[in-house]
């Protein structure tokens, strides 16, 4: 089975506290490495945990907050410093032209690669990238500012054929893959060998669901859906209800009922506020409607 893992590189909001580093992820799929916003002191997150910046993908910024993209020039000088040559694609709202382009024009010459920005839709789900075997998506959520979350999703895998079948048929090489991708095979005297004989089914698809920032949105529910791990906000308590709604923020209860909705199989909460030393209330108030849920942690890795 491939590595498909979630790094937390930071977890807090967006005053700065000595507890949390601003919001990043890194999604390592298929021996593709994927960021999800990019908070001040990410490209240092990444060092102290040992991550490749070298095999970084691409980026993925759910908005345009400041401790969401605040890392950004910094990152981005240290890769040019590092002789990247490949292009770098920055999947975010339009309006980050403000922040790249002046960006570039103090680089001038000494960028040595191609920055690639491709636009979010903040209304509606959207294809962002896709290959063999994965598939990344946008969808809107709920917040001051146009804002998307991200689904990290692989595409079901082949069928496995099954050892002794190969033998008992005696099945050519060259007609094992055709196999593998569901075709049943015909004997030299024209037997019909059904495929569901042949192979056993293939490795289930895993799936990933970003969420920050966001008011409580049941609407987005049908685009989560049965994802194996959500991170979702979870920025106050229910005793700062009021004050969630007047922000558009999520506290650990309601962030809890959205995996509960969804039918996740595991929770992750953060984006805490800077209000909380202890972050004990927020995990209570959310096991008690979603039992499987876990605090984010910087340097915390979860694997799927």
């Amino acid at each position: 089975m491939n590595k498909f893992q979630v790094t937390i590189l930071g977890c807090g909001s967006a005053l700065p506290t000595t507890m949390h580093n601003p919001p990043s992820q890194l999604v390592d799929l298929n021996e593709k490495l994927f960021m999800i916003d990019c908070g001040e002191g990410t490209q240092l997150q990444m060092r102290k945990f040992k991550a490749r910046i070298s095999k970084l993908h691409s980026l993925f910024i759910s908005h345009l907050h400041g401790d969401h993209i605040f890392g950004l020039p910094g990152l981005l000088s240290t890769l040019s410093m590092l002789g990247r040559t490949g292009d770098l694609h920055i999947y975010a709202h339009k309006e980050i032209n403000l922040l790249i382009k002046p960006f570039l024009i103090y680089m001038g010459k000494h960028m040595s690669f191609r920055i690639k920005l491709f636009p979010l839709n903040p209304e509606r789900q959207e294809l962002l990238f896709e290959n063999k075997s994965i598939r990344i998506f946008s969808f809107p959520l709920k917040h001051r500012i146009a804002t998307n979350g991200f689904l990290f999703e692989e595409k079901e895998s082949p069928r496995h054929i099954i050892r002794e079948m190969i033998d008992l048929y005696q099945i050519p090489l060259k007609q094992i893959p055709e196999i593998k991708e569901g075709a049943d095979f015909i004997t030299s005297d024209g037997t019909i060998i059904r495929n569901d004989i042949l192979t056993s089914p293939g490795n289930p698809p895993r799936r990933y669901a970003y969420c920050s920032d966001t008011a409580y949105a049941p609407e987005i529910v049908p685009y989560i859906k049965n994802v194996d791990l959500l991170y979702h906000e979870a920025t106050f308590a229910e005793s700062e209800l009021i004050r969630a709604g007047e922000t558009y923020h999520s506290t650990a209860r309601q962030a809890a009922e959205i995996a509960r909705a969804a039918n996740a199989r595991q929770l992750v909460i953060g984006h805490y506020s800077s209000r909380y030393n202890e972050l004990g209330t927020l995990l209570k108030e959310a096991v008690a409607v979603f039992p499987n849920t876990e605090l984010a942690a910087e340097g915390k890795v979860f694997e799927l």
